[in-house]
């Protein structure tokens, strides 16, 4: 027996369901690092014989479980933990970075790579003239497979000429054209999912999701990169260190 599921108590006597228990403890099983990203968690099957409970029960545990985005089930493959994407706010970092250095696989998936007339919001912020454009970026972004948010970045042209050349790392495309983006303002909030947004990240229209905007700025001090990102709240965290003056 897995010795994790060891860990697991069940009590038909409390009005609990039993599918429910079990996924609130499966999940905090999850959450707190007893299976990691990428990990096959026990079958229906294994779960049942192993915690004396019907293959329904467990069934309905396990989909609990994939609708709260915590694992992922393939037709014959099996069940996997879904990767978790744990963000420090006080580093200034590329999502492919990130990801790389926590053991996943990162990707991207481009939905549009173009030269624009930017809105005048983006414009502003930007410090950009009427007649000055820009690139606009828009792509899914994705951890081992899993699409973890949907962003849109614009960049002056002065900065990025070419956007079709950019392959999976836009800060890295950045450094190899002397560019890099040295500091960022970031800013998040909560938003409920448009219809193109939600069919886009894989989430009912309406569901919560995680806007965040960023404001990148060049080693001179000038703006050059606005991204707003639209994140998946079962995947995503965002960490900071705080600590007590002395």
């Amino acid at each position: 027996m897995d010795p994790r599921l060891a860990r697991i108590s069940l009590d038909t006597g409390i009005a609990t369901p039993l599918y429910h228990q079990l996924a609130q403890q499966l999940g905090g099983a999850i959450e707190t690092g007893h299976w990691q990203a990428g990990e096959a968690l026990p079958s229906e099957r294994a779960l049942a014989e192993t915690l004396s409970i019907s293959r329904i029960t467990a069934r309905k545990a396990l989909e609990q479980l994939a609708q709260q985005g915590l694992i992922r089930r393939t037709h014959g493959s099996g069940t996997f933990i879904a990767p978790r994407f744990n963000e420090p706010l006080t580093r200034l970092a590329s999502f492919t970075e990130l990801l790389a250095q926590r053991g996943f696989t990162p990707n991207s998936r481009w939905l549009s790579r173009q030269i624009e007339w930017p809105t005048s919001e983006e414009a502003f912020r930007l410090g950009l003239r009427s007649d000055m454009q820009i690139a606009r970026l828009k792509r899914l972004r994705l951890a081992d497979d899993v699409v973890m948010a949907v962003e849109e970045t614009c960049l002056p042209v002065s900065v990025l000429p070419a956007p079709e050349t950019i392959g999976s790392s836009l800060y890295q495309a950045l450094e190899d054209l002397g560019r890099p983006i040295m500091r960022a303002l970031q800013h998040i909030s909560a938003v409920n999912a448009d219809a193109e947004t939600a069919a886009l990240v894989s989430v009912p229209t309406g569901q919560a999701l995680l806007e965040v905007t960023r404001l990148g700025y060049l080693a001179d001090g000038s703006p050059a990169e606005l991204s707003v990102s639209y994140c998946r709240t079962h995947y995503y965290d965002f960490m900071v260190e705080l600590h007590r003056r002395r």
